[in-house]
C-alpha cells in the first residue's frame, strides 16, 4: 500500500472464499457477530429448522439439552433431513445441507409452505462456527450419521443401524467454536426459556422440552391456546378491562393471527412474530395491527357518538395506552432487513393484518358494547392525559437560544462537547453527589445527584411523570426528549451511569430507573448507553495498603491471602457512596483504568415488561411471589 493506496487490484487478487470460510470470517454478516447474542442466535437457528419442520405438520416434540462442557444438542421428531445422493451435487443431500449457504429444502415452495430458516444458510453456519458438529437423521427405517469440524465433514454420510418403528427426525449435537467465540460467557438458561416459550405460543401444537445439564434445571413448553395465552401470560399480573380478542385468518396464503387486550396499565406491550420469529423491530405487519386498532376504535367511537363532533379522531398513541397485543404472521416467502430477521419488510402483510384485524376487533366491539365503551373511556383518558403531557413536556424541553440555560442546576456539566467522548453519573443524594463531584474528571464526566427517590413511572402517565422535579431535571440533562418524541440526535453523553448505594435504598432508586429508561427511552438502552456502576462493598486494609472487593467472596480471598495477618486487616463495609473519599470513589468507580460498569441490555423485551409490571406494578401478590420464591438467593441484606 503506497499513501493509502492499494498497490495491487488483479484477477489474482480476488478471494473466492470455498465452503463455509466465508462464515468463519464474517461471522457477523450470518449470526450477528461472536460475543453471548450470537452465540444464543446458534442455537436458535438450529430449534428454527426444527420450528419450521412443526409448522410444515410433520413435528409435535422438540428437546433441546445443554450438555456441562457447554456442548447443545436438539433433537426433534420431523421427517428427518434427506440422505439419499442430490442429483445434480453427487453427495448426499443430508452434506449438502450442513456444508453448503443456500442450500435447503425451503426455496421452492414444496418442502415448506411456511419456514422460519429462510436464507438456507442457518444450520450450515453453525456448522461453520462450531469446533465439533454431529447430525443424526432417523429417516426411511434408518439411522444416518455424519461428523463435522469447523464445517469441515470427518467422512462421509453413514448408516449405524435401523431406526425404531415409526422413529424419524433429526438430532444435531454442536459446540461452539471457541477460537471464534473468545469470551468467558456462557449460554444463559433464563435467556433461553424466555425465547423457547416464544415459540411454543406462537406455535401451537408443539411441546419444547428444554434442560440444562449444568446445573440440573428443566421446562417444559405447551400452549393448547397459542398467541391468546401468550397476551394472558403478558397481563396476569394487570387488570384486563375485557377478554382476549382473537384473529385467525388466512388471506392470499399468509396465514394471520392476533390476539388484542386492553388493561388498567399506562403502557403499550405489543410484539410482532414473522413464522414464529420475534422481529424486535417491528415491520408491516406490526404497522398493520397498529392502524386498524386505531381505525377500528376511532370508526366505533364516530358510529355510538362516544367522541363528539368537534372531538379530534385519537392518535396511534391514544389507542395504545394499556393495550397488550401480539401479531403473528406465518407467510411462504418473507422478506427480512437481514439475516438475523429482526424486521419484516412485505408490503402487503400491511394490508392483510389490517383487514383480518378490522374485521374481527369491529365485530367484537359491537357484540360487546359495554367493553367498547370501557376501551374507548380509556383512550379519551389517554388523550387528555397526553394534551397535559404536551404542555408539561414542553415546559421541560423548551427550546433557548442559550442551551445552558435549560440545564438543571445541580447538574455539574464537563468541560467536553463531543457526546460520544462523555459520561453522566446519575447519583443519588448530595452527599454522594459531592464525593463524586471532587472525585471526577472533569474534563468528561458530569455528575447529577437526585433528591430522594424518583416517580415510580409504572403507575403513572407521562403528563405526572412530568411534573416531577427529578425526572424533569434527568430528561433536560440528557437532551433526548421523551417518549414518542424520544431522539438519540440530542443525547448529549456517550455513557449515561446510574451510580447508587451498594443497601436496599440504592437498589430501590436503581430500580426506579430502570423502569423510567425502559418505559420511556428502550432506545437508550436498546444503542448501548445506559449501565450500572459497581461500586466496592468492602475496603481491607493493612500496613497502609488498601484493596477494594465489590463481593463477599473477593473479599474473603483477599483476607485468606493474607494468611495469619488477617486478623489485622481492617475490614470497612460501605454502605453509600458519601462514605468514600473522593479520591477513593474514582479509585474504585469512576476511573476507566479500574471501574466496572455493567451495561444494560433487554434480552426479551416481553419478558422485560412483564418482570418490571410486576416488580413495580400496582397487584402486590404476584410481587410477593416474587420475593419469597427468591428470598433464599439473597446474599447481602441490609437490616
Amino acid at each position: 500500500m503506497t499513501d493509502g493506496v492499494i498497490d495491487s487490484y488483479q484477477a489474482e487478487d480476488i478471494q473466492v472464499l470455498e465452503g463455509l470460510e466465508a462464515v468463519r470470517r464474517r461471522p457477523g454478516m450470518y449470526v450477528g457477530g461472536t460475543d453471548l447474542k450470537a452465540m444464543h442466535h446458534l442455537i436458535y437457528e438450529v430449534v428454527d429448522n426444527s420450528i419450521d419442520e412443526t409448522l410444515a405438520g410433520a413435528c409435535d416434540r422438540i428437546d433441546i439439552i445443554i450438555h456441562e462442557d457447554e456442548s447443545v444438542t436438539v433433537q426433534d421428531n420431523g421427517r428427518g433431513i434427506p440422505v439419499a445422493e442430490h442429483p445434480q451435487a453427487k453427495k448426499s443431500a443430508l452434506e449438502l445441507v450442513m456444508t453448503t449457504l443456500h442450500a435447503g429444502g425451503k426455496f421452492d415452495g414444496g418442502s415448506y409452505k411456511v419456514s422460519g430458516g429462510l436464507h438456507g444458510v442457518g444450520v450450515s453456519a453453525v456448522n461453520a462456527l462450531s469446533e465439533q458438529f454431529e447430525v443424526e437423521v432417523m429417516r426411511d427405517g434408518k439411522v444416518h450419521v455424519q461428523h463435522y469440524e469447523r464445517g469441515i465433514p470427518l467422512g462421509a454420510v453413514k448408516e449405524t443401524g435401523k431406526a425404531k418403528k415409526g422413529e424419524t427426525g433429526t438430532r444435531i449435537k454442536f459446540k461452539f467454536d471457541s477460537e471464534i467465540f473468545k469470551g468467558e460467557e456462557t449460554y444463559r438458561f433464563a435467556t433461553l426459556v424466555q425465547r423457547f416459550r416464544e415459540m411454543a405460543f406462537v406455535t401451537r401444537g408443539v411441546t419444547i422440552r428444554f434442560s440444562d445439564e449444568r446445573d440440573d434445571r428443566e421446562m417444559t413448553f405447551y400452549f393448547e391456546g397459542g398467541i391468546s395465552s401468550f397476551v394472558r401470560y403478558l397481563n396476569r399480573n394487570r387488570g384486563v378491562l375485557h377478554p382476549v380478542v382473537n384473529v385467525a385468518r388466512e388471506l392470499d396464503g399468509v396465514g394471520i393471527d392476533a390476539a388484542i387486550q386492553y388493561t388498567d396499565a399506562f403502557s403499550e406491550s405489543v410484539y410482532a412474530f414473522a413464522n414464529t420469529i420475534n422481529t424486535i423491530d417491528g415491520g408491516t405487519h406490526l404497522t398493520g395491527l397498529r392502524s386498524a386498532i386505531t381505525r377500528t376504535i376511532n370508526d366505533y367511537s364516530r358510529k355510538n357518538g362516544l367522541l363528539k363532533d368537534n372531538d379530534p379522531n385519537f392518535t396511534g398513541d391514544d389507542t395504545r395506552e394499556g393495550l397488550t397485543a401480539i401479531v403473528s404472521i406465518k407467510h411462504p416467502d418473507p422478506q427480512f432487513e437481514s439475516q438475523t430477521k429482526v424486521k419484516l419488510m412485505n408490503t402487503e402483510v400491511q394490508t392483510h393484518v389490517q383487514q383480518a384485524v378490522n374485521e374481527v376487533f369491529k365485530t367484537f366491539l359491537e357484540e360487546n358494547p359495554s367493553a367498547g365503551k370501557t376501551i374507548v373511556q380509556k383512550c379519551l383518558t389517554s388523550a387528555r392525559a397526553r394534551a397535559a403531557a404536551r404542555k408539561a413536556r414542553d415546559l421541560v424541553i423548551r427550546k433557548s437560544a442559550l442551551e445552558s440555560l435549560t440545564l438543571p442546576g445541580k447538574l455539574a456539566d464537563c468541560s467536553e462537547r463531543d457526546p460520544e467522548k462523555c459520561e453522566l453519573y446519575i447519583v443519588e443524594g448530595d452527599s454522594a453527589g459531592g464525593s463524586a463531584k471532587q472525585g471526577r474528571d472533569r474534563h468528561f464526566q458530569a455528575i447529577l445527584p437526585l433528591r430522594g427517590k424518583i416517580l415510580n413511572t409504572e403507575r403513572a402517565r407521562l403528563d405526572k411523570i412530568l411534573s416531577n422535579n427529578e425526572v424533569k431535571s434527568l430528561i433536560s440533562a440528557l437532551g433526548t426528549n421523551i417518549g414518542e418524541h424520544f431522539s438519540l440526535e440530542g443525547l448529549r453523553y456517550g455513557r449515561v451511569i446510574i451510580m447508587t448505594d451498594a443497601d436496599v435504598d440504592g437498589s430501590h432508586i436503581r430500580t426506579l430507573l430502570l423502569t423510567f429508561f425502559f418505559r420511556y427511552m428502550q432506545t437508550l438502552i436498546d444503542e448501548g448507553h445506559l449501565y450500572i456502576a459497581q461500586p466496592p462493598l468492602f475496603s481491607l486494609s493493612y500496613k497502609k495498603k488498601i484493596q477494594y472487593a465489590y463481593t463477599e467472596a473477593e473479599k474473603d480471598k483477599l483476607l485468606k491471602a493474607l494468611g495469619k495477618n488477617a486478623e489485622k486487616a481492617s475490614v470497612q463495609r460501605y454502605k453509600g457512596l458519601g462514605e468514600m473519599n473522593p479520591d477513593q470513589l474514582w479509585d474504585t468507580t469512576m476511573d476507566p483504568e479500574n471501574r466496572i460498569l455493567l451495561l444494560v441490555t433487554i434480552e426479551d423485551a416481553a419478558e422485560a415488561d412483564r418482570t418490571f409490571d410486576m416488580l413495580m406494578g400496582a397487584a402486590v401478590p404476584p410481587r410477593r411471589r416474587f420475593i419469597q420464591t427468591h428470598a433464599h438467593e439473597v446474599r447481602n441484606l441490609d437490616i
